[in-house]
């Protein structure tokens, strides 16, 4: 199998796994992915999928975005801005996943509206283009919309202005 052109991602791999004391079986356990599939990753035989990637990270507990650009899906100065954003939102030990994914996607969400790229985009696109991965399992992240509005209003009249409380409590 010729080795595929994903930078130096299957060194640094190998060596982050190295660093934190990890075989190649309880990095794949932990990631969520086969220890083949693992293996071809670090020998640069298979291209892995962002969502892959994120899990390998979160595993390795290493930045996702650096993986990202070490694989060639962010390029590394055009997004430094925002891999840098994306970083310190998901190193705050605060918050929790769901939170961290909400505040990304409103971030993301933002940047779109401003006529930027955004990594989600871009990651898409990596996986468009040839990235197949069955081993890892899908996610469910609720978006922003899915939160519900607090501060919603109460009851509307037919003229859709806002019904007077005390005429809608008798």
């Amino acid at each position: 199998m010729a080795s595929l052109n994903v930078g130096n991602l299957g060194e640094y791999l190998r060596e982050q796994r190295r660093t934190a004391q990890l075989s190649l079986r309880q990095l794949a356990d932990a990631a969520g992915v086969s220890n083949p599939y693992l293996s071809q990753i670090e020998r640069g035989l298979r291209k892995p999928s962002a969502e892959v990637l994120q899990q390998v990270a979160k595993a390795l507990r290493i930045s996702a975005e650096t993986l990202y650009v070490r694989a060639g899906i962010l390029d590394a100065e055009r997004d430094r801005d925002e891999v840098e954003t994306r970083a310190v939102i998901l190193a705050d030990p605060t918050l929790n996943e769901r939170q961290k994914q909400v505040l990304l996607q409103i971030y993301e969400s933002f940047r779109k509206e401003n006529g930027f790229e955004i990594a989600q985009a871009q990651a898409q696109a990596y996986e468009d283009e040839g990235a197949h991965d069955t081993e890892a399992p899908g996610t469910d992240v609720r978006t922003a919309q899915d939160i519900p509005d607090t501060a919603a209003p109460g009851p509307r009249t037919a003229d859709g202005s806002d019904a007077d409380p005390q005429q809608t409590a008798s």
